[in-house]
């Protein structure tokens, strides 16, 4: 998951983070979304949801040539010229008390998204992408001290440890990888509120994914000079940047003015299941009965969270 779509999986009531899965969004509390949801809002964000999966899918493809390091540089690379584009951040007037924020930011960023990647050439798409989204969700419910988020996290915990049960075939670094994505994701979302309160607008996201990109720029080339990408790899690279991160950024700022928090962040909720289809599809990564079963777990869980919230 990357800077375009990190953060609106969590349950909707923490209302201290923009509600969105892309922690670059801007906040839309001060916007006030019809209770309905409107056909083109929801089909928005059904958009957005395939297209990050689908473009997880096809960067991966490039991985025999460029390797998860190579696919993630180049999106790294997208995501900074989206963000630039939308943020246009001042960095000569931050100060020092909000660049130490977006240097975390920055650093937090990549982690995610490698680990993610690593995680999916190892376990796949849609097991990777579920450990992901333990961390917003472990944020969500350890914020409440209501007794059905109690239940909602032993319901996700249950999923967790199907998930890891040991097997001969268990890829036990990939597992690892995806549950380090989940930390990461969950230190994004934390350090993307303290951004938000130290810089105005999207400027601090727009600098940590500048940043993060600069970060990326010398591994890009050292990849780019032992193995010299192909047309294939490079043009899949670049769709997997597009898809994952210009896209779903535009239609989440055009969703977010449309529908409820609460909906946006429940209908994202899915994000694991469009994983796990795409990744058949595309990939040809099939899941076992337990594995779907675990899939399942960990949505209904951030789907009830959220349905028994207070608005």
């Amino acid at each position: 998951m990357d800077a375009a779509h990190a953060t609106a999986s969590a349950p909707a009531r923490e209302t201290t983070m923009p509600p969105r899965t892309g922690p670059d969004l801007p906040d839309s509390s001060d916007r006030k979304p019809a209770g309905r949801r409107p056909p083109a809002g929801v089909l928005t964000m059904a958009g957005s949801g395939l297209s990050n999966q689908t473009g997880a899918a096809i960067g991966s493809l490039a991985f025999p040539v460029l390797g998860a390091t190579g696919v993630v540089a180049v999106r790294q690379y997208v995501a900074a010229l989206v963000l630039l584009a939308v943020g246009r951040p001042r960095l000569r007037s931050f100060t020092k008390q909000q660049w130490w924020p977006v240097l975390l930011l920055a650093l937090v960023f990549g982690a995610m998204n490698l680990s993610l990647y690593s995680a999916i050439d190892r376990i796949g798409l849609g097991l990777a992408v579920t450990l992901e989204f333990l961390g917003p969700l472990t944020i969500a419910l350890s914020a409440s001290h209501r007794r059905t988020d109690a239940c909602c996290a032993l319901v996700a915990l249950a999923g967790v440890v199907t998930l890891m049960r040991p097997q001969p075939s268990t890829d036990y670094l990939g597992l690892g990888l995806g549950l380090l994505a989940a930390a990461c994701w969950a230190s994004y979302i934390l350090l993307n509120r303290t951004v938000g309160r130290r810089v105005p607008g999207a400027q601090g996201s727009a600098a940590a994914a500048a940043v993060s990109a600069l970060l990326f720029l010398p591994v890009g080339i050292v990849i780019a000079v032992q193995h010299p990408p192909t047309p294939g790899a490079a043009g899949y690279a670049i769709a997997a940047g597009v898809l994952s991160s210009a896209v779903p950024y535009l239609a989440d700022l055009f969703t977010l003015r449309r529908v409820p928090a609460q909906t946006f962040g429940l209908f994202m909720s899915v994000n694991p299941v469009l994983a796990a289809i795409v990744g058949w599809i595309i990939l040809g990564q099939t899941l076992g009965w337990t594995e779907w079963a675990s899939i399942g777990a960990i949505v209904a869980a951030n789907a009830l969270s959220i349905l028994t919230s207070r608005a």
